[in-house]
């Protein structure tokens, strides 16, 4: 008879260099009545869209027992419909067109297809603090160039290509609207980026994840796709579709650009009902985008109104607004919090980040800031 296992007294397995005392990802998920911290869409589906989703999904729990459709070609039809129809550019192949679980995902994917080591990617700060954490996945180096000064944090063509010539590197992530700035590029700029990076077969990435916010004439990136075989453009159903919970992100590139992303993807990473409630939610899309013009006129108010108070606002046309505090940010930041309302401490030190909510949540941000940051 064989003895019955002992516990093992070995310490445990040391993680890979790089991973050991990291923290993991994560804004805080608090029970506050006045959440504005993540930048979500405050507006869910109505009762009848929910229903909608809901009658989708069931019907695709029937056949839950069999792999999703691997390629998901009838959800990246409809996602290159719509950014047809948001955009006005021509409608292109499912082919060009690729989702995935979150424009995280989506990232991280384009890393380990085209980074890798050896090989470096180039980000401009201050920006998403998930980027450094892609790169540091796959095995990539991360660099990084400034931006402008505050309070535009804005890039020009002339320091972005100079980054790139500092640095060759095989992948630059562009921001448009950035986050946390909510500063939006100027063509030029991803003109003169995709035009540099052609010359080393480098890959440039426009990160549009905010970009149904944009104010009107503020152009997107997906205009120049046609020109430069080097260029995605990453959107994310997260923001203005008030889908983060639903985890959809995608991008439109070059076919062959997809195909590479292709070969790195996890099987069957998409779910069956992942996509059929995304699918249902671009067929109601003009009920989920309906309060994208409520939120863009209730972040100009806001702004307005922070400038009043004295504060330096930077310029935004995401559905978020980046302050400087009069006091201690991190003191504001807790006043806040003891007062119902949870915002982001996070950017260039001194600088808080609210994201745009209700009126009734931006007129108890506006109340609680009175008291929190006095000047």
């Amino acid at each position: 008879m064989n003895p019955a296992p002992t516990l093992s007294s070995t310490a445990l397995p040391a993680p890979r260099d790089g991973i050991a005392g990291a923290a993991p990802y994560g804004a805080p998920q608090l029970e506050v009545e006045h959440a504005l911290n993540v930048n979500e869409n405050p507006y869910g589906p109505s009762p009848e869209l929910a229903a909608a989703i809901g009658r989708a999904a069931a019907e695709a729990a029937v056949g839950l027992n069999r792999y999703p459709d691997r390629e998901s070609l009838a959800l990246r039809a409809d996602l290159g419909a719509y950014l047809a129809a948001e955009s006005g550019i021509p409608a292109p192949d499912a082919h060009a067109v690729w989702a995935a679980n979150g424009s995280n995902e989506i990232m991280h994917q384009l890393l380990l297809a085209y980074g890798g080591p050896g090989r470096t990617a180039l980000g401009f700060t201050p920006h998403y603090s998930m980027y450094p954490e892609y790169a540091r996945d796959t095995y990539t180096a991360w660099v990084t160039a400034e931006r402008g000064p505050a309070p535009d944090f804005a890039l020009s063509a002339e320091a972005v290509t100079a980054a790139i010539d500092a640095h060759r590197p095989s992948i630059v992530v562009l921001t448009s609207p950035n986050n946390p700035t909510g500063t939006a590029l100027d063509l030029d700029v991803v003109e003169a980026a995709a035009t540099a990076l052609a010359e080393f077969r480098g890959l440039l990435v426009v990160d549009e994840a905010y970009g149904e916010f944009r104010r009107d004439g503020v152009p997107s990136a997906l205009s120049l796709l046609g020109r430069h075989q080097n260029l995605v453009v990453a959107r994310t159903m997260s923001k203005a579709f008030a889908l983060a919970g639903a985890r959809l992100g995608y991008l439109i590139a070059d076919p062959a650009v997809v195909d590479t992303v292709r070969v790195v993807r996890l099987p069957y990473h998409l779910s069956a009902v992942t996509q059929a409630v995304a699918r249902t939610a671009l067929a109601h899309r003009e009920e989920l985008l309906g309060k994208v013009a409520l939120l863009r006129t209730e972040r100009d108010a806001l702004a307005e109104h922070l400038a009043a108070r004295g504060h330096e606002v930077a310029p935004s046309d995401a559905n978020f607004i980046l302050f400087r505090s009069f006091c201690d940010r991190d003191t504001v930041f807790e006043a806040l919090l003891a007062r119902g309302v949870l915002i982001r401490a996070v950017g260039p030190a001194g600088w808080l980040r609210v994201s745009i909510g209700t009126p009734e949540n931006n007129a108890a941000f506006r109340t609680a800031l009175e008291e929190a940051d006095p000047r």
